[in-house]
């Protein structure tokens, strides 16, 4: 090979070499920073719910603010812990806004009174003036949960259960409602990005006009 052509070769070579870095970091960025289709799934209806204190909750606790739901059963042996877990590290984890706010529903109300879910949702850190635990009757959870968010909730056979405490099959999956009290996305929480794409989705959902 001529030893004058050696400069060019090198300096083509590491041309090519800072391009395919720079795509290569542009994809990457793109994919972190993109951000994320949030159409409207469904609208959340009209409810009444009882709140870990005992208080009356309707659709108002929902109107104004960006909110993550869940569904739960404090007996649950299964992934319900490992999800409260989650969401009181989602609690850490997005902006102090008071237009951010956290909601769990329970699946078993004839266990899970007030009281049992102020126990609940203590033991995870919550912050209450955030974080509200709702129950009530089992018909209107159901209205709220499946018709309204979209989560599973159903009830076992008692020949279907495993052990004493498994009581229900239900979504293991969050929801983002926006400041209409539409549905906008859901996330499943054992997937690695979960932490990221809910704060894309509440960081875009917060930026969001009202009608």
């Amino acid at each position: 090979m001529d030893p004058s052509r050696r400069p060019l070769q090198s300096l083509v070579w590491g041309a090519l070499l800072a391009t395919i870095f720079g795509v290569t970091a542009a994809f990457v960025w793109s994919q972190l920073n993109a951000t994320p289709e949030l159409p409207v799934i469904s609208q959340v209806p009209d409810f009444t719910l009882t709140n870990q204190f005992s208080q009356p909750v309707t659709k108002s606790l929902l109107e104004g603010h960006v909110t993550l739901a869940d569904i739960i059963f404090t007996q649950c042996a299964g992934p319900c812990p490992e999800m409260t877990r989650q969401m009181s590290k989602l609690q850490r984890i997005l902006p102090p806004d008071p237009a951010i706010r956290l909601v769990t529903l329970t699946t078993d109300p004839g266990f899970d009174k007030p009281e049992v879910l102020k126990q609940y949702g203590s033991r995870f850190d919550a912050n209450f003036n955030r974080w509200s635990f709702l129950t009530g009757p089992k018909r209107e959870i159901a209205r709220v949960a499946v018709d309204g968010l979209k989560l599973i909730a159903e009830e076992k056979a008692p020949n279907e259960r495993i052990a004493p405490e498994d009581l229900f099959i239900h979504s293991t999956i969050f929801v983002i409602v926006d400041k209409q009290a539409r549905v906008r996305g859901s996330f499943d929480s054992s997937e690695p990005d979960f932490d990221k794409r809910v704060r894309a989705a509440v960081k875009k959902l917060l930026k969001e006009k009202g009608p």
